[in-house]
């Protein structure tokens, strides 16, 4: 009895070699994180340790199909959400519910523009909430004292700089450890 492949894997090439990763156009040459005659999956690729995050995401999603990205999108997003707020937008969680099902077949153009409208509009209230309380923020910085408020703002940036890079570094590698579950599976 032959299995049928999934939507997830359609058009999935599994097994790929360095030609196949130099015909994606990088911006790098792949033999500087592997042998000259590398051939392997994309779940190899995801743990090539000395090849960085983004360098290996980049990798893996040029090989997906269009329904695999999809859903690997909507779920990077619905974790963005996350991120942010305890308590994201019920119309950009919508939009990342409506993503999946339209990569799946189970929604409409109509339904996926909607959801995207939706979403486009919970972005910008969103938006200007914030360049409210920018503007109050700043107000506020401007009445106290300046040279007190420039030295700890400066040692507060420092940190939040650091924050970030390790904060986007463990996004990266919860991307590709979603991107494991995702294609892991089927191949």
């Amino acid at each position: 009895m032959s299995k049928e492949p999934s939507k997830m894997n359609q058009e999935f090439k599994p097994h790929i070699t360095i030609k196949d990763i130099r015909d994606k156009n990088p911006c790098y040459d792949p033999i500087k994180y592997l042998p000259e005659n590398w051939s392997g999956t994309l779940i190899d690729i995801l743990d090539i340790k000395d090849c960085p995050a983004p360098d290996r995401l980049w990798v893996v999603l040029h090989f997906l199909n269009d329904t695999q990205n999809r859903i690997f999108a909507s779920c990077v997003a619905y974790e963005a959400l996350l991120a942010f707020t305890d308590e994201p937008d019920p119309r950009s969680i919508n939009a990342c519910d409506v993503a999946q099902k339209y990569a799946l077949g189970l929604a409409t153009d109509e339904e996926l523009a909607a959801a995207g409208d939706a979403a486009r509009d919970a972005a910008w209230d969103a938006a200007r909430a914030a360049a409210r309380a920018a503007a109050r923020a700043a107000a506020s910085a401007a009445a106290r004292d300046a040279a007190r408020a420039a030295a700890r703002d400066a040692a507060g940036n420092a940190a939040w700089a650091a924050a970030w890079n390790a904060a986007r570094a463990a996004a990266w590698e919860n991307q590709i450890e979603l991107l494991k579950l995702l294609i892991g599976d089927d191949l």
